[in-house]
């Protein structure tokens, strides 16, 4: 019987390549999608003697550009493979306002939009017992969705990191509960995981607060496997398998309020990103 597919995207970072790992020693076909082909390649060699895997392997996807994410989705249909398991885990942190050449802010693009357009490509190649699994965070919680403004600039006036962050995170958030109803009736599990508060490339320290933020949070940092065990567990168990549409936190299920259930934004926000993908989904 030949062996299941699975995709995870920022596969060569801290979580990603704990969750590569993981998935490649359950026996899965791992593909990592990765922009930083270099580091990806040295991460995939280690992880096929780490895991005794030799069905890893790197494929470029970078999430700022809709022309790549519609690439990497034409290469992996023209291959006809079932796709098991999809882990958006991808990620970025932006210091400052970065526009990308589809007029998208860079954080916005990486975090939601890419992420977005990936699933909705690869939807086709997945069908009963297929998980779809997206990385969030509890900055969800600060989220505001301010349309048109989110897609171009992250949000309305000055540029934040964190709260245009917190933005994309609870984009993510109602996209994986707005997607499980879809695709309930095809045996498609949609989830999302808050790995917490976790040391990754993701962490900067090139504001003048970043230090005493570090100070503060430091008791909390969790390490990548640590953050990354809420995502395996969304992605392997059997059990957890047979929910969807629920965010995740320490490999449990919590409960949201009608606020997230029924946004009133999540409709909008759908067909706003269906407009914007639109020339590139397949």
């Amino acid at each position: 019987m030949e062996r299941a597919w699975a995709i995870i995207t920022g596969a060569d970072g801290g979580m990603g390549r704990e969750i590569t790992k993981a998935v490649a020693q359950a026996g899965y076909r791992v593909i990592m999608a990765c922009c930083n082909l270099e580091r990806a390649d040295l991460v995939c060699e280690r992880l096929k003697v780490e895991t005794g895997n030799e069905e890893i392997r790197v494929e470029e996807l970078d999430l700022a550009s809709m022309a790549s994410v519609a690439r990497f989705t034409h290469r992996i249909r023209e291959q006809g493979k079932h796709i098991r398991l999809l882990m958006n885990n991808a990620g970025t942190l932006e210091t400052g306002l970065h526009i990308t050449e589809d007029g998208l802010e860079r954080t916005v693009s990486v975090n939601y939009v890419g992420h977005y357009l990936l699933t909705r490509n690869l939807l086709p190649l997945m069908g009963e017992g297929s998980r779809v699994v997206n990385m969030v965070s509890c900055t969800y919680a600060i989220g505001r969705i301010d349309l048109p403004d989110f897609f171009s600039r992250g949000r309305k006036g000055e540029f934040w990191r964190i709260p245009v962050y917190g933005n994309t995170k609870l984009a993510l958030l109602l996209f994986t509960l707005d997607l499980a109803r879809r695709v309930q009736e095809r045996g498609i599990v949609v989830n999302c995981a808050d790995p917490g508060v976790v040391s990754t490339d993701i962490i900067t320290m090139q504001m003048w607060f970043d230090p005493l933020t570090d100070l503060f949070f430091r008791p909390l940092i969790r390490t990548p496997r640590q953050g990354a065990d809420t995502a395996i567990h969304l992605l392997l168990d059997e059990e957890t398998g047979r929910r969807s549409g629920t965010l995740n936190v320490n490999s449990r299920a919590k409960r949201l309020t009608d606020k997230y259930l029924h946004h009133p934004q999540m409709d909008s926000l759908w067909q706003a990103t269906e407009e914007i993908v639109s020339p590139w989904l397949q």
